[in-house]
């Protein structure tokens, strides 16, 4: 402390001689001073720091938005280089162009047979290859399989069929990476025979997994025939042979133009010059199936189409311009239907090449007017359309990394581009609306971020994360604000101050316990404890209230003496006994009860009348979260009741109100304002509350609010994948996203709280 006593020499001296105790105008121009520069600190001060703790939030929001921000950027396309394209003669025609994974090799096929790698950069050839042609033979049809197969056959005028695959080795001499491109041929060195009758094959399709390899042509006079074939190659001499199955499938109206075959040998896809696609079941070859024509067109012909990453969806182009995505949808009879999910913006010019990307559900689309588009499917976005050559385009192709193109001209102008289109799944519609996503029959809200496969689709729907957040919030207070604003107004207004000071401090306590120890209790004994008492849960929610309100009853019809025994403010400790009695009764009937009213089991009569039933469910994350919550609307609301001034009460109980007419009409409207911002603090809370709900439901992004089925919430969802996913991906910057909502669901909930929170005050004030 300051010493402010008056030094010896400056005491005044007080009328009659006596040395006066008060401090010389000296020392008190000295205090005044410092008070008035510790006032101006302390307000500059504190001011200094909310306005540190509102840029702080400010910083928050923009290190989010700066995360987010690029989700929704359109791709661009930005030429490098051009040149002719390399192995193809000005007699010759292109008919295949791709792209290895590190951008250093391209390779272009003619129609001639020839196969040629080059260097990206110039042009500059690397190798080239010759598929083998029969002898007299000339090419009439090629069939390019899906990009990660990078196969291409070629159908000859005698029926038959020559296929290449190309094949990469990478090397490391002097620490520097070489490529050598190599073009092998797996049903091998001499072409196959597909047309036993030697017909020339003016349409072939190919397709090559590691389920094996199958092509399928139409020959000249309208016949379709598929051929699967299954090699196998000898341990001890190397020797390959080949079994090969040819079937002719039914015909159809028309003359085929292009044929597909998926991945999984199941769908063929035939187009005709009439705008049809034909579709066939080829998964029995010994009974084949021609299963629907479906018209993408009505005023042209499909120009173009071609499986994306995956072979489930096809998309279609047509000579009018037209994109669209169709894919196969099963129904209730487990037959296939070719659905059209989805279109896409018109070209000015027919489609005349469409490019599907590596690993995701993207695409480049050349037309006859050289326009070059990216598109979309997932997210049903056109990211990029533009005007690329004078002349019609050829061929394109994209680099499994997705950040390079080559784009070849009818004139055999090939132009190297950059592409930047890092984000192209992620949309408005695909976050926040209903998509149509493959394997599925309608379109839906979906989260599934990830899988093992690469031919996965991604499905970041925010939708079902929002829900259960909702959902666990909603449960939660459901649970918690009934008891924390009861108990807070009992124990402010009508309990003893001796038991208050007890029951507050235990009740405030609890907000300290850690909620992953909450969590865990929640996950390994509440959700397995309610599964097997079900009908004690529900026998406590009911049968206690009662139970409260007859012992209630019951003290009334006691003599006034025995009444009088116990002081006022302490019956909250006779219920109790009977609260304890209650509870050990229901969990002891029941299992009595599930054979009396329920067969035996609760859950299975759930089940049995559509109801579904996980063990980590809503119920329980209500009822853990509920605990957490208590705590935090408790306190708030038990000091907004207890700070109400005494004079209000004391003036109602004076003009003959009963103390619960005073709490009624005086005591909750001057409290309410409080009141109010503790159960809006409680459900901030239980919004943003992680480790309950990621112990304790189940985690399955599902959209309802079905109490015993369980939820996944956008916090409990940031931290079980925000460490798994790759920085600076769609997944990571959609879960930044995730965390945007959740920060601008809670500050515009508590902005409106505060509003509403003003307008009781304001309302209240003249009480």
């Amino acid at each position: 402390m300051n010493d402010i006593s008056p030094s010896p020499e400056r005491r005044q001296i007080a009328p009659g001689g006596s040395r006066s105790l008060l401090p010389s105008p000296d020392q008190r121009e000295r205090l005044r001073k410092r008070r008035a520069f510790k006032d101006h600190f302390s307000r500059y001060g504190i001011g200094i720091a909310g306005v540190g703790v509102v840029a702080a939030l400010a910083m928050i929001f923009v290190y989010l938005f700066s995360e987010v921000a690029p989700l929704f950027r359109s791709a661009s396309v930005s030429p490098q280089a051009s040149y002719s394209v390399p192995g193809v003669d000005a007699d010759d025609e292109l008919v295949h162009l791709a792209l290895e994974r590190y951008n250093i090799l391209g390779s272009s096929f003619s129609r001639s047979g020839r196969a040629t790698f080059f260097e990206v950069a110039d042009g500059d050839v690397r190798a080239s290859f010759e598929l083998p042609t029969p002898d007299g033979a000339e090419v009439s049809a090629v069939g390019v399989g899906a990009p990660r197969s990078q196969s291409i056959a070629y159908g000859f005028d005698n029926g038959q069929v020559a296929l290449g695959v190309v094949e990469y080795e990478m090397t490391f001499p002097d620490n520097q990476r070489h490529i050598e491109p190599e073009l092998t041929q797996p049903l091998g060195d001499e072409p196959i025979t597909l047309d036993e009758q030697g017909r020339a094959l003016s349409v072939i399709g190919v397709q090559v997994s590691d389920r094996g390899s199958y092509i399928a042509g139409a020959t000249d006079d309208g016949r379709l025939l598929v051929a699967s074939f299954d090699t196998r190659q000898n341990l001890m001499t190397g020797e390959v042979t080949v079994e090969q199955i040819v079937v002719e499938l039914p015909a159809i109206e028309g003359e085929p133009q292009q044929i597909l075959i998926d991945g999984r040998f199941r769908h063929l896809y035939v187009s005709d010059e009439r705008g049809y696609i034909h579709h066939f079941d080829i998964s029995n070859l010994n009974d084949v199936e021609y299963v629907e024509a479906v018209q993408v067109t009505d005023s042209g012909y499909v120009s173009s189409m071609a499986y994306l990453n995956g072979t489930v969806s096809v998309i279609a182009g047509t000579s009018e311009g037209e994109l669209s995505q169709w894919i196969p949808v099963r129904d209730s009879h487990n037959a296939y239907s070719l659905v059209r999910i989805r279109d896409f913006a018109s070209y000015n010019g027919a489609i005349r090449h469409i490019q599907p990307e590596y690993i995701r559900r993207g695409f480049l689309v050349g037309d006859d007017r050289g326009n070059v588009g990216i598109h979309y499917t997932t997210s049903g976005r056109d990211l990029f359309q533009s005007s690329l050559s004078d002349q019609a385009i050829r061929m394109t192709a994209i680099s499994p990394s997705n950040n390079l193109a080559l784009i070849a001209d009818q004139g055999n102008q090939l132009q190297v581009a950059e592409v930047n289109n890092p984000h192209p799944e992620i949309s408005i519609s695909a976050l926040w609306s209903k998509v149509w996503y493959e394997g599925r029959s309608e379109p839906r809200y979906v989260w599934q971020a990830s899988s093992g496969s690469n031919e996965f689709e991604p499905k970041m729907s925010l939708m079902p994360l929002t829900i259960g957040t909702l959902k666990a919030a909603f449960y939660a207070m459901l649970f918690a604000t009934p008891l924390a604003l009861m108990g807070a107004v009992y124990t402010a207004y009508f309990m003893t101050p001796r038991l208050r000071g007890k029951v507050k401090p235990t009740i405030e306590i609890m907000e300290a316990l850690p909620t992953v120890i909450l969590g865990f209790l929640a996950g390994l004994w509440l959700a397995p404890f309610i599964e097997g008492s079900l009908p004690a849960v529900f026998s406590i929610l009911i049968f206690i209230p009662l139970a409260m309100l007859a012992t209630a009853y019951a003290w009334s019809r006691l003599p006034e003496n025995l009444r009088n025994a116990i002081p006022e403010g302490w019956e909250a400790v006779l219920l109790l006994p009977t609260i304890l009695l209650v509870g050990w009764l229901s969990v002891t009937m029941s299992p009595y009860l599930e054979i009396w009213l329920f067969d035996g089991s609760m859950r299975q009569w759930l089940t049995n009348i559509g109801i579904n039933y996980d063990q980590r469910n809503a119920l329980v994350v209500g009822i853990a979260m509920g605990f957490a919550v208590i705590p935090t609307i408790f306190s708030i609301a038990e000091d907004a009741v207890f700070n109400v001034p005494r004079h209000l009460t004391q003036g109602s109980l004076a003009l003959g109100a009963t103390r619960w007419q005073t709490v009624m009409g005086v005591v909750l409207p001057t409290a309410s304002p409080g009141m109010f911002s503790a159960v809006m603090m409680g459900f901030g809370r239980a919004v943003g509350e992680t480790m309950i709900v990621l112990m304790a439901t189940g985690n399955s992004p599902i959209m309802n609010f079905n109490i015993f089925e369980g939820m996944r919430t956008l916090s409990a969802n940031i931290a079980v994948e925000l460490p798994e996913t790759a920085v600076g991906s769609s997944h990571f910057r959609v879960l930044f996203l995730a965390a945007l909502v959740l920060l601008g669901f809670t500050f515009v909930i508590n902005t409106a709280a505060e509003i509403v929170r003003q307008r009781l005050r304001k309302r209240y004030s003249s009480l």
